[in-house]
C-alpha cells in the first residue's frame, strides 16, 4: 500500500472518486502506517481503527451509491486532540481530562466529516497548546521524522510529525502564536494560520480566545488549500467568526503566478541572530521570488519587537481565564473527593495535579497580569502594543501585497534542549506571534534545508486578513521552484514513503 500512501491528498482524493482505489484501501494503508512507525515517533495519542474504517466505507457506500464526492471525500486526516470529537477521547493532552470524550464535535470535526474525511485518531499536543515543541504533552513527547533526536514544533507537533512521517496525508492545527507555522516549518511541510475568525473556534479547548485559530497541516500548498477550504466559513455559534465567503485558496495554490506582485521584507524578522541556514535559505526564496517577477521591497514594523513581550502577557492571561472551567466540579479529573474535604480543597488537589508545569506558569503569569493594582501596567499596556502592531501591519500591506520572513530563527533544536529555559523556548515564537496579535492571514511553506544540519527551513507568507489566498499563492510559486530546481524535499526525508 506504499503507493497508496505516497499519493498527495488531492491525488488520492481523485482516485477515491475515480474508483481506481477505495477509501477503505486508503485508510487501512494509513493505519499500517501508523502501527508500524508510530512507536518511534509518538505521533498519536488516541486511534480507533475501527471507526476510521467505518467512516471509510461510509464514503465507499456513498460513491457506489452514485453519489458526487467532494475532493477530500475518503482521504484520512490526523486531528489535534484539542477539538471535540464525539467518537474519541479529547484531553488536550492533559491529565485533567484524561479519558474525557465530549457528547459533541467541533464545528471543524463537523465540517472534516461533512466533507467525506477519514479521521484516522487524534494527535499529540503540548498541554493546551501551551508550547514550542511538544514536550509539555502530559502523555508523551513526540519527535521529529527528520532526527528522532528533535522536536517536531509545537504545541500542533504531533499533527505536523504524523503528516511528516506519512501517517496521515493531512492533518488538523490550532496556531495561537505560531502552533501551526512553527511545526511546520520544523518538519518541512505546508502549514497555515487562516485569518482569524475564518475558520471556527466552536468546540475547541480554548487556550487563548482572542488568538486561537484552526489551520491545515499538508505535504503540499495544494493539499494545504484543500483542507483549508474544507472546514472554513462562518459558524453562527462562534462569535467572533466572520460572515464572509472563504478567500479562494484552492483556486490561489492551482495559479502560483506571482509576477508583479509585490514582497515585503520585515527588517525586524530578518535578523543577524538567527541560525545562518535559515537566513541564508531566505535570502535565496527572495532571490527566487524575484527572478520569478515578485518586486522586493525591505520595509519596518517597528512594533514587531514588542510582540513577544505583549503575547506573553495576553494569552496568559486569557489562559487563566480560560482554564479556571477545569475546576474538578463538572468533568475531568477529581482529586481527594474522599467526602472530608471542602470543593475548595479537592479543586486545589486537582488542578494541582491535572496541570503540568508549564500550564501552571502561564496561569500564574496571567493571574498576576490581570490582578488588581497591575491590569493597566501590563495586559492594558500589551493590548495598546497589540494595536500598534495591527497598525504596522496595516501600514506596510499599503505599500506590499504580502509580508515575509524565516517561519522560525532556527530548524527543529534538540529534545530538552530549552526544556528548563522558558524564554529561549519562546523564542522559537518570535516571527509567527505578530500574525496572530494582528489577526491577520499568514502560511510557512518549506524553502529548502539548513546547510548545517540538514534539517528543514520554512519560509513564512503573511497576507491581509480575509487575503488568505495571497499566501497560497506566493507558496505555490515557491513550491513550484523549488521542486522544479531541486526535486522533492520530503523525499530526502528518513520517513519518506515512495515520495
Amino acid at each position: 500500500m506504499s503507493d497508496v500512501i505516497s499519493l498527495t491528498a488531492a491525488q488520492l482524493g481523485a482516485a477515491i472518486r475515480d474508483g481506481q482505489v477505495s477509501s477503505e484501501e486508503a485508510t487501512t494503508a494509513y493505519l499500517d502506517r501508523i502501527e508500524a512507525v508510530d512507536g518511534e515517533i509518538n505521533a498519536f495519542l488516541h486511534v480507533r481503527r475501527e471507526t476510521a474504517l467505518e467512516q471509510a466505507r461510509a464514503v465507499d457506500a456513498r460513491r457506489a451509491a452514485g453519489e458526487a464526492l467532494g475532493p477530500l471525500a475518503g482521504v484520512p486526516v490526523a486531528h489535534k486532540d484539542v477539538f471535540s470529537t464525539r467518537d474519541m477521547p479529547t484531553t488536550a493532552a492533559s491529565r485533567i481530562l484524561e479519558g474525557w470524550q465530549p457528547p459533541y464535535d467541533a464545528t471543524v470535526t463537523a465540517r472534516l466529516r461533512e466533507a467525506g474525511l477519514v479521521i484516522l485518531g487524534k494527535t499529540n499536543m503540548d498541554e493546551f497548546a501551551m508550547g514550542s515543541s511538544t514536550e509539555n504533552s502530559a502523555y508523551q513527547v513526540t519527535r521529529n521524522p527528520w532526527d528522532t533526536d528533535r522536536i517536531p514544533g509545537g504545541s500542533s507537533g504531533g499533527s505536523s510529525a504524523a503528516v511528516a512521517a506519512f501517517e496521515a496525508p493531512l492533518a488538523t492545527g490550532t496556531d495561537t502564536g505560531g502552533s501551526i507555522r512553527q511545526p511546520a516549518a520544523v518538519c518541512g511541510l505546508v502549514g497555515a494560520k487562516p485569518t482569524y475568525g475564518g475558520s471556527s473556534r466552536y468546540g475547541i479547548i480554548a487556550f487563548a480566545s482572542s488568538l486561537d485559530t484552526p489551520g491545515p497541516f499538508a505535504r503540499n500548498v495544494l493539499d494545504a488549500a484543500l483542507l483549508h477550504e474544507a472546514f472554513s466559513g462562518h459558524d453562527p455559534r462562534d462569535s467572533t467568526s466572520i460572515d464572509a465567503p472563504v478567500p479562494p485558496v484552492v483556486d490561489a495554490a492551482r495559479l502560483g503566478d506571482i509576477d508583479g506582485l509585490r514582497v515585503g521584507v520585515v527588517r525586524e524578522l530578518d535578523s543577524d541572530g538567527f541560525q545562518a541556514g535559515v537566513r541564508q535559505r531566505f535570502h535565496e526564496t527572495l532571490e527566487l521570488l524575484e527572478s520569478l517577477g515578485a518586486k522586493i521591497v525591505e520595509l519596518s514594523c517597528p512594533s514587531f519587537d514588542a510582540a513577544l513581550s505583549a503575547y506573553y502577557l495576553i494569552a496568559p492571561s486569557e489562559c487563566s481565564s480560560n482554564l479556571a472551567r477545569f475546576d474538578a466540579m463538572r468533568y475531568g479529573l477529581r482529586v481527594g473527593d474522599d467526602g472530608t474535604r471542602s470543593a475548595e480543597e479537592v479543586m486545589s488537589l486537582t488542578r494541582a495535579q491535572g496541570f503540568g508545569p508549564e500550564v501552571k506558569r502561564r496561569i500564574m503569569l496571567g493571574t498576576y497580569a490581570l490582578s488588581s493594582g497591575y491590569y493597566d501596567a501590563y495586559y492594558g499596556s500589551a493590548q495598546q502594543v497589540r494595536t500598534l502592531i495591527k497598525r504596522d501591519f496595516d501600514a506596510a500591506f499599503e505599500s506590499v501585497d504580502v509580508l515575509v520572513s524565516p517561519t522560525t530563527p532556527t530548524t527543529a533544536f534538540p529534545i530538552g534542549e530549552r526544556a528548563e529555559d522558558p524564554m529561549a523556548m519562546y523564542l522559537a515564537d518570535l516571527c509567527t506571534i505578530p500574525s496572530n496579535l494582528a489577526g491577520n492571514a499568514s502560511l510557512s511553506v518549506p524553502c529548502g534545508l539548513a546547510p548545517e544540519d540538514g534539517l528543514p527551513v520554512g519560509f513564512q507568507i503573511m497576507a491581509p486578513a480575509l487575503a488568505d489566498d495571497r499566501t497560497y499563492r506566493v507558496a505555490a510559486a515557491v513550491e513550484r521552484a523549488l521542486s522544479e530546481r531541486d526535486g522533492d524535499l520530503l523525499a530526502r526525508s528518513p520517513y519518506a514513503v515512495n515520495a
